[in-house]
């Protein structure tokens, strides 16, 4: 297939790129900065501007961009942007994509399990209706904004992410210099749900969904094990061969991050990935604990 990808670049499609080429896909990249070869080509969001030559021939595209949630506190002006990058951006490529002269067949797109909301035990799959609260308005109208290809007979699937485990970035290598410190442990109560995938899954998530012409809609992209928070923190720090003593009270993080912390770090979303066990999927790490092990255990620490 010939795929065009957005957010190469990024921790996902830095990891996701290679493996579409070793499997014989030829991978096309929309880009930001001045193209630098005949597999790049430019598009701007913030200006309403992509060029309609990168869709040519293509079968697939993959869309990943879009500001980054951790990046600092939610100012008004931030939350802006995020907003942009992730919901202008995508009807801007959707649009692009419905007036293809051969549009692709799928359109993969970027989503979360923020798009729940806060929803403490219950259990949530792709059925569950949409929650309340930044993250979860944010997502629902970045699903919403992928409608133009959907419209045009592309074939459309919202991944909906929930922590993606990585050496090389993400939240992990961030959280592993306080837990090897000794200075680790869980947020708030520690009772609320942590979804998460590894990397490695999520990449063969994205191949299979590629040529799965039954996937459409929300794909909850997660492991089938969610744990909680004090169980993420435990498992972390057992990979480390640390404590996790240093239980960071809620009201610290709300007064440190704000509205990030309260809705990234406090939030519980409990996600089942549903639709891809029923599809057959076998996930290569569906326990946390083994997971973690591959990336941060002995000799392969994370950062």
């Amino acid at each position: 297939m010939r795929v065009l990808m957005t957010g190469a670049r990024g921790l996902i499609g830095a990891a996701l790129a290679p493996a579409l080429t070793a499997r014989g896909h030829a991978v096309v990249r929309l880009v930001r900065v001045p193209p630098r070869g005949p597999d790049e080509f430019r598009w701007d969001p913030a200006a309403g501007a992509l060029d309609a030559a990168a869709l040519a021939g293509c079968d697939a595209v993959i869309h990943l961009a879009g500001e980054s949630l951790a990046a600092g506190r939610w100012t008004t002006a931030r939350k802006a942007r995020i907003r942009s990058s992730r919901v202008e951006a995508t009807r801007l490529l959707a649009e692009a994509v419905a007036r293809a002269p051969a549009p692709p067949r799928v359109m993969v797109s970027a989503s979360a399990v923020g798009w729940y909301g806060d929803r403490g035990d219950e259990v949530l799959d792709e059925a569950c209706g949409p929650g309340t609260g930044y993250l979860a308005d944010l997502a629902r109208d970045w699903e919403a904004a992928a409608q133009p290809a959907a419209a045009a007979g592309v074939r459309v699937v919202h991944l909906r992410f929930g922590m993606v485990l990585a050496a090389q970035g993400g939240a992990l290598p961030r959280m592993v210099t306080p837990f090897a410190l000794g200075l680790g442990g869980p947020f708030g109560s520690g009772g609320q749900w942590v979804s998460w995938i590894a990397l490695k899954d999520l990449v063969s998530v994205v191949d299979r969904v590629l040529t799965r012409p039954g996937l459409n809609g929300p794909l909850n992209t997660v492991a089938p094990e969610p744990v909680r928070n004090r169980e993420f923190a435990s498992a972390l720090a057992r990979g480390l061969g640390r404590p996790a003593w240093l239980t960071v009270p809620r009201w610290a993080l709300s007064a440190l991050l704000g509205e990030m912390g309260e809705e990234l770090l406090l939030a519980s979303q409990r996600a089942v990935p549903s639709r891809l066990l029923a599809d057959g999927y076998v996930f290569q790490h569906p326990r946390l604990e083994e997971a973690l092990r591959e990336i941060v255990g002995p000799g392969r620490r994370a950062g």
